[in-house]
């Protein structure tokens, strides 16, 4: 086994609805190891977007243990959960999450800008991200310039400009078109292919089966632990409902 990037022990997630408690994880337990490629999948309900929280330090569980690069991160305070997530932490969301006014260069930068990094500096370091990305020619245009697939590429530069632990994908192709959802599956292989540790959170059994390996969650628990393609295989044959 190699070096542990991630590592969850027994975790649980409960949430109070009136007098009764939801559990929305039950008992939760992997370990991904640096250099891995992993889709975290799931139904509408099985839990994968909590653990997403989880993993991505916006929430805290019940119970259970979380471990990012060796650090137990259970019991931080506020402020030192927000420095692993700059630390540790690449985001990359459906939605973009990129600032509409900023131009390519200015979003990829934030992150850098949070961690107090001189301007010459951090101007430098998005610009390769961008070039990391294809998009080193896009550095001066704004969000609504962009296509869908170039704004996420963005995206991805600013997860990667800090040179982050893991990169946390939220499911990264869900607001793009079949064609473009291969592009950013494709660039995100390339990047594992340099060494990222990477983690997609999915419903979508196409973009799981591209990944070497996937963790299937329902119910709270994970069901299925194994090569992508098998794991989003047997979920697409079981149906909608699984």
């Amino acid at each position: 086994m190699g070096r542990s990037i991630l590592e969850v022990v027994d975790l649980t997630r409960n949430y109070r609805m009136g007098n009764d408690t939801i559990a929305a994880l039950a008992g939760v337990s992997f370990r991904i190891d640096a250099g891995e490629y992993v889709a975290i999948m799931g139904r509408s309900g099985s839990g994968k977007t909590t653990l997403m929280n989880l993993l991505g330090c916006m929430d805290r569980p019940s119970t259970g243990i979380i471990r990012i690069d060796g650090d137990d991160v259970q019991g931080l305070g506020d402020d030192a959960l927000s420095g692993i997530r700059n630390r540790h932490i690449g985001f990359v969301f459906q939605s973009f999450q990129l600032l509409p006014r900023a131009s390519a260069l200015q979003n990829v930068e934030l992150p850098l800008v949070y961690r107090g990094m001189p301007r010459s500096r951090r101007r430098r370091a998005a610009l390769d991200a961008l070039a990391r990305v294809g998009l080193a020619d896009r550095s001066k245009h704004r969000p609504h310039e962009l296509s869908g697939g170039q704004r996420q590429r963005v995206a991805i530069a600013r997860a990667l400009v800090g040179e982050p632990t893991l990169l946390l994908a939220d499911e990264p192709t869900g607001n793009l078109d079949t064609a473009t959802e291969r592009e950013i599956m494709a660039l995100f292989d390339e990047l594992h292919g340099k060494g990222h540790t990477i983690v997609v959170v999915t419903h979508e059994p196409s973009v799981a089966a591209v990944c070497p390996r996937a963790i299937r969650l329902a119910e709270g628990k994970v069901v299925a632990d194994g090569p992508g393609r098998e794991v989003a295989s047997a979920i697409a044959e079981v149906g909608p409902h699984a």
